[in-house]
């Protein structure tokens, strides 16, 4: 498990530092994304189902909900 904790460090960092140009929007809906994916993936893999699928379900119905979360920031 540590030999993986470097490696991980570093993606984060990286994808982090990508971020740093995009608009309100793009953060929001990219951030919702990687949350819903990693939720979707979790629970489909909990429940003994296809985790791929689990990962692409999680992370569209993620980025849609980050799109909305955005609008209804912009709207108040």
């Amino acid at each position: 498990m540590k030999r993986f904790a470097v490696p991980l460090v570093l993606a984060g960092a990286l994808v982090l530092g990508g971020c740093s140009s995009m608009s309100d929007t793009e953060q929001r809906t990219l951030s919702g994304a990687a949350i819903g994916t990693g939720a979707g993936a979790l629970a489909f893999w909990m429940t003994g189902g296809c985790t791929a699928c689990g990962a692409a379900i999680g992370g569209a119905v993620g980025a849609g909900a980050g799109y909305v979360y955005d609008q209804v920031k912009k709207s108040n």
